[in-house]
């Protein structure tokens, strides 16, 4: 229990600077609200979809453990698990956006879809309160699994006699969570992100965002392990092999990112079609196009020539570096799939930073606070005790 003090953000200082920075973008939130909501809703828009999709996809990262028997990961399961409770924040941040809907998203204008007469499902759909409704039930299901995914953890360390039975219930969880998932992730594309060009689809959109949340989720576990491998109980479970593991998740997904973002932008160049083409065409003009082609820099190109090796994979430095670039990497995503439906030119002024510091501030203070409430190790978990009953008898 006394590693947890030595997890970041435990100071004083780290804790003062946070908080400052959570204050100041709340203050910025709302100012930018009142005196530039056509910036501001954008911003809060981009930034509380990057913090829930952070700690979304912890979730997914412990699911796909289970699913998969992988056993290199179990001494590193408290990291995920603390980037969980902040889904019931991420809920409230997305939900204030209800008050912003009417600039955020053209289809809740009356008559939008007057002179679209294909757009009539898209009207049936695209209700604001039914919108926002699907949200908030789109949230009661991951915060539900995020609960029981933690709660079951905790009555773990509790009771050693249940371990293996709680165990297979996080399992049973796991496989229920993917196929929830696989459909709320779909529903939060199409209602949060893709709908703010409701005459734009693509088949492909859920997996894009899908594929740019996981990355990033990898990227910040992957740090966390990174930034936590010395603290005295936590250095005994991140070996070569585990910053090996995470070093080839994080290849691999840029690379199925990279593949999915390809799809998708040649099956529309290709087929040329002028209802399909508008989304390239405001994202690769004058003003977009120099961010256009950085997207797919910072997040494939740099990390895969940076990540091509085996010693490149189990490297702390060029891991953290890679991650930090990931995680800034997908913020960028996000800026592209959203600010140019808001705005002819990129604009990100004080105010947009001070938004985004505040978000990620609040990430920290959530992260650290979460990471000192148990062991930072299981202390029952099966499969930890199978490796050491191994060592033993070695």
């Amino acid at each position: 229990m006394n590693d947890n003090q030595n997890a970041p953000g435990s100071s004083p200082r780290g804790f003062a600077i946070a908080t400052g920075l959570v204050v100041l973008g709340a203050a910025a939130a709302v100012y930018g609200v009142m005196a530039s909501p056509e910036r501001a809703w954008p911003s809060l828009l981009l930034n509380g979809f990057y913090f829930t999709s952070l700690s979304l996809s912890a979730v997914f990262f412990l699911a796909t453990q289970r699913l998969t028997g992988a056993r290199w990961s179990a001494g590193l399961r408290r990291i995920p698990e603390a980037f969980m409770p902040a889904l019931p924040i991420a809920a409230v941040l997305m939900l204030v956006l209800y008050f912003g809907w009417h600039t955020l998203y053209p289809w809740s204008h009356q008559g939008a879809f007057a002179h679209n007469p294909t757009g009539a499902g898209n009207a049936s759909y695209l209700q604001g309160p039914w919108v926002f409704a699907r949200m908030a039930g789109v949230f009661v299901a991951w915060i539900a699994f995020a609960w029981l995914f933690r709660r079951t953890s905790w009555r773990q360390d509790r009771h050693p006699e249940l371990s293996l039975a709680l165990h297979r219930k996080m399992t049973s969880y796991s496989v229920i969570f993917v196929i929830v998932f696989a459909v709320t992730i779909s529903v939060a594309a199409f209602d949060w992100l893709i709908s703010l060009d409701p005459g734009w689809f693509s088949t492909m959109f859920a997996v894009y965002v899908f594929a740019g949340t996981f990355v990033q989720g990898i990227a910040g576990i992957t740090l966390a392990v990174v930034l936590l491998k010395d603290s005295p109980l936590l250095r005994n479970f991140v070996t070569p092999r585990q910053l090996h593991d995470l070093g080839k998740m994080l290849f691999a997904f840029t690379i199925f990112w990279a593949y999915i973002w390809t799809c998708q932008y040649l099956l529309i160049w290709y087929g040329n079609i002028p209802d399909e083409i508008s989304h390239y065409l405001k994202r690769t003009n004058s003003h977009w196009i120099y961010l256009f082609a950085l997207n797919v820099i910072i997040n494939w190109i740099i990390p895969f020539l940076s990540l091509a090796s085996i010693p490149s994979k189990q490297n702390p430095k060029r891991l953290r570096n890679v991650c930090l670039l990931l995680l800034a990497g997908h913020w960028l995503d996000l800026y592209l799939l959203i600010m140019p439906e808001k705005s002819t030119a990129p604009n990100a002024g004080l105010l947009e930073l001070a938004i985004a510091a505040g978000y990620m501030a609040l990430m920290y203070l959530v992260f650290t606070r979460s990471l000192r409430q148990s062991p930072l190790v299981p202390l029952n978990d099966p499969i930890l005790a199978y490796e050491r009953l191994n060592q033993a008898h070695s």
